[in-house]
């Protein structure tokens, strides 16, 4: 069975708007089978595990079908445990966002009574919850039945493993008899057959099978990583592994242009590719990363479909995938050829449940790892230069500059000072430091030139330090950013912040004076406010920038 776009499949335009926002641009094969079938009122059994994305394949029916203006409970999802319910509840309440009038709520062990009987008493239309609870609630006469129009079993072969047969056999016993009924089982044992044989009439038969693979030569890792946290995450992985070409998935082209201009802004080198970028620019953009002109594609599912790019050193999922096939297809593009590559998936909340469903699903192996502390990343960037500047001296290739090492030699600079000194100027240093010598070079920075001491850099003299100013530019407003010699800024980066972040041209800005603990920028006036509203809070060289209009005292500090 093949994917379709959800418009395909009959379905509302709150639904299509519904799953436009949560990133769904196409239905997977077990929502494409199962969504039109029961959307014509047709009881059916669907084998297909957890993982497959069939919570919306019955969650989309069950809404559809709900009528909102009568306020009694119109479908029943049965599911084995209280984090499936509350796992299928969430994302049926996702899915109805722009269905006005139609209610869902979770019901199971453990929670509050009390909370369950004033959300079925104010006149919920879907219920989902698991077997004992239920029989519960109907003993109480909290939950009535006589409404009822859609019966939904999720996971039934594991409901029956956990001994729940005479509760769902009670259960569908007490339902009308004109109800609908869809089965979801992984497996269908002769206790399975028998219930369909028993409670279903003429029922649509849909298997679908998992072409989901394992792929082996991809080391695959996820982490827990709370939403706001990712964008921080990412770039320290980054970084530790000094990543420089990969693909990063986003479920929604909202998130990919979020992404890519944070990205950006941060002095990654990105492009993005979604829907709603004409075939030209897509083309241009594919052939851009081919020749590797930038290193991070930001991506949705259907725009990367069919992308044919060889050396892909990581794949990003910062956003979970739909289900088990999605996610093999997204790590399934590094690692070609023979080679290895790496996976990298972001999960946070109860996406974890979700998570290990496609694990178990499609037999993935996936290990968790902490996210690495700062002190870990900045240990990796040390190695880095480290290995870059052992391998031009183990190479030779460098110009030999013995005279003017002498000279300096000769003026009683001690040998580590004179190399500290030229690791700062290959770093973008921009003269004399006050504090000690900075730490090792960022992953970011591009490789050592084949000159392990280029002229330009050698004979660069140290700059005093910035006089003070008594005024600017014609038409300029000069700004004070919180950032200075301390935090190693050089004004390269400033220029390439500014610009990243705002898309303005270099020509907006003028004077940039770099002092110890902050800097001066003169921008064009009329840009000045949204620098600042941009700029505030963006991250530079992993400080986080509080930009104002300077004070007269503050130009005139030193």
């Amino acid at each position: 069975m093949e994917k379709r776009p959800f418009a395909e499949l009959g379905v509302s335009a709150e639904i299509l708007k519904a799953v436009g926002k949560l990133g769904y641009e196409e239905a997977s094969p077990i929502q494409t089978a199962v969504i039109p079938a029961a959307m014509k009122g047709r009881d059916v059994v669907g084998q297909s595990a957890t993982g497959s994305g069939k919570t919306a394949a019955f969650a989309i029916p069950a809404i559809e079908m709900v009528k909102p203006q009568l306020r009694k409970v119109q479908c029943l999802i049965l599911c084995p445990t209280r984090e499936l319910a509350v796992q299928v509840a969430e994302e049926t309440g996702k899915l109805l966002l722009f269905k006005r009038g139609v209610h869902v709520v979770p019901i199971y062990g453990g929670q509050s009574y009390d909370r369950q009987f004033r959300a079925l008493a104010a006149g919920v239309q879907i219920v989902i919850g698991t077997p004992g609870r239920v029989m519960d609630h109907m003993e109480r006469g909290t939950l009535k039945l006589d409404a009822l129009r859609l019966v939904v079993l999720d996971e039934a072969d594991r409901m029956l493993d956990m001994g729940f047969r005479d509760d769902i056999e009670r259960i569908l016993s007490a339902v009308p008899e004109g109800r609908q009924l869809l089965f979801f089982s992984a497996t269908i044992p002769k206790a399975i057959q028998e219930l369909i044989g028993r409670y279903s009439r003429d029922p649509e038969w849909i298997r679908i099978e998992s072409h989901a693979q394992n792929a082996p030569q991809v080391d695959q890792v996820y982490y827990e990583v709370d939403r706001r946290s990712k964008l921080e995450v990412l770039t320290r992985l980054i970084d530790l592994n000094d990543f420089r070409y990969g693909l990063i998935f986003c479920s929604t082209k909202v998130m990919v242009d979020e992404l890519d201009e944070h990205l950006h802004a941060r002095g990654y080198a990105t492009d993005r590719l979604h829907g709603d970028l004409s075939q030209m620019q897509r083309d241009r953009v594919m052939e851009k990363f081919r020749r590797r002109s930038f290193e991070f594609l930001v991506a949705t599912d259907v725009a990367a479909r069919g992308l044919d790019v060889d050396d892909l050193e990581v794949v990003f999922n910062f956003d979970l995938p739909n289900d088990a096939e999605d996610y093999t297809h997204r790590i399934g593009r590094t690692a070609r050829a023979g080679k290895s590559g790496r996976a990298i998936t972001f999960v946070s909340g109860r996406e974890l449940y979700k998570l290990q469903s496609m694990i178990r699903f499609a037999n993935l192996r996936i290990r968790r790892e902490r996210v690495p502390s700062l002190d870990q990343v900045e240990e990796a960037r040390a190695n880095v230069f480290f290995e870059k500047l052992r391998g031009v001296l183990d190479s030779g290739r460098f110009e030999r500059h013995d005279r003017m090492i002498d000279r300096l030699l000769d003026q009683g600079y001690a040998s580590t000072d004179i190399c500290s000194a030229l690791i700062q100027l290959l770093k973008g240093g921009d003269g004399p430091a006050k504090a000690p010598a900075p730490g090792p070079e960022p992953a970011r920075a591009e490789g050592l030139p084949e000159s392990a001491a280029e002229p330009s850099l050698v004979r660069a003299e140290p700059a005093p330090p910035p006089a003070a100013r008594t005024g600017r530019e014609a038409g300029m407003t000069t700004l004070f950013l919180n950032a200075g010699r301390k935090h190693l800024v050089t004004t390269a980066e400033i220029v390439g912040k500014v610009t990243g972040v705002t898309r303005l041209p270099a020509g907006v800005l003028g004077a940039i004076d770099i002092h110890q603990r902050h800097a001066l920028v003169d921008v064009a006036a009329e840009h000045a406010d949204m620098v600042i509203a941009k700029l505030t809070g963006i991250r530079l060289r992993g400080h986080a920038l509080k930009v104002s209009l300077a004070t007269t005292e503050e130009r005139a500090r030193e």
